[in-house]
């Protein structure tokens, strides 16, 4: 089983970045439902590409393509795992025979797939005309968000980004390649400050909220966007906030998010050779400024285990601007911001009850 798994991941390799298509079209009319998309293709599950080329109920016009794939699983995986290959492979050709089904052109599809994630990545962001104010004077530009980095604490003071109900869809899969940002002059924290300190690599701007393109999701591991986290924190109360904010967004479309630890606040420990900071709190703010109902709220949460409910750590932007000694919104005008910022109105910022006894009885004990 093992070799197969290797295997396996070795056609992946040399398939390139295969990925789900975001949308699988339902069946045409007449077409039974068990024929429909792609779905045959389950060895292969979530690798787009693969699917398209062997396991869909489609006559392929692709017989190049396929014939260079063999001559890669000689060539590159050997001979008795590109047999092995190619045996899958004739018994994916061999179930799309006997089952029929209307042609397509796979080099269509691929583009058709490529275009549809281009445009994820070009629509317009807007959040840089809501940025915080640096106290750092070192801002940095990632494109999909923008951070102000702390040389003193080796980490971010805060992350501003966007997020976009449009870009919730997974396009890309988790990536896990944490590395140093090359862009901090003075340098980044690194992986080995991490090591054995008993502290989760914790995301600033969320992975999660990165899955719209490839290079988003590459972007989001870099130690900039990277702060010390109690395991229990990350995995508990702060993921359920980030699922929360995911909601936000799929109910109110768009949201501008700011977020980061609470650097005022004396570091409950360093960590490192590079000295980084482990935060006594993690804050996020959010602003929804699409018209008809503008609304924020804050968020200031102990960076350790929680069973409350997320709600009681909801507070105003004012409180966590207090707290932070950030202005977070200061380009607004000055009589939205005020009205904005000075008080959090519950009502409108509603709560998942199962997620938070799911925090309860399943996270916080993982």
């Amino acid at each position: 089983m093992t070799f197969i798994y290797a295997v396996l991941r070795e056609v992946r390799t040399l398939l390139g970045n295969c990925r789900k298509p975001p949308y699988t079209p339902p069946a045409p009319k007449g077409e039974s439902a068990r024929t429909s998309g792609c779905e045959r293709g389950l060895l292969f599950r979530g690798w787009g590409r693969v699917k398209a080329i062997f396991f869909c109920n489609k006559k392929m016009q692709c017989k190049q393509k396929s014939v260079f794939f063999l001559y890669l699983c000689f060539m590159k995986v050997g001979k008795q795992a590109g047999i092995l290959v190619i045996a899958v492979v004739i018994m994916g050709y061999l179930y799309n025979m006997l089952s029929g089904g209307e042609s397509v052109n796979v080099n269509d599809w691929l583009e058709e797939e490529e275009v549809e994630e281009e445009q994820f990545e070009d629509i317009e962001s807007t959040y840089e005309d809501f940025l915080p104010i640096s106290t750092t004077g070192k801002v940095i530009d990632h494109h999909y968000y923008t951070l102000s980095y702390s040389e003193e604490h080796e980490q971010a003071e805060w992350v501003a980004y966007e997020t976009d109900i449009h870009r919730l869809p997974k396009n890309t899969e988790r990536t896990d390649n944490f590395r140093q940002d090359r862009d901090i002059s003075t340098g980044s924290a690194s992986l080995d400050d991490y090591s054995g300190s008993g502290y989760d690599r914790g995301h600033l701007v969320p992975a999660g909220d990165m899955h719209f393109s490839r290079e988003a999701m590459e972007r989001s591991f870099l130690m900039s966007n990277i702060s010390p986290q109690d395991r229990s924190f990350n995995r508990g109360i702060w993921r359920e906030l980030e699922e929360q904010v995911r909601d936000w967004t799929r109910g109110y479309k768009h949201l501008y998010v700011v977020t980061g630890p609470v650097l005022t606040q004396r570091a409950k420990a360093r960590i490192g050779d590079n000295y980084v900071a482990v935060p006594r709190s993690f804050y996020k703010v959010l602003l929804d400024y699409d018209k008809p109902e503008l609304k924020a709220v804050g968020f200031v949460i102990p960076n350790e285990e929680s069973d409350k409910p997320l709600d009681t750590y909801a507070i105003s932007v004012d409180e966590v601007e207090e707290l932070t000694g950030l202005d977070f919104f200061p380009d607004l005008p000055d009589d939205i911001e005020e009205k904005l910022e000075k008080k959090y109105q519950v009502g409108r910022w509603p709560f998942d009850e199962e997620r938070y006894r799911e925090r309860i009885f399943i996270w916080n004990k993982q």
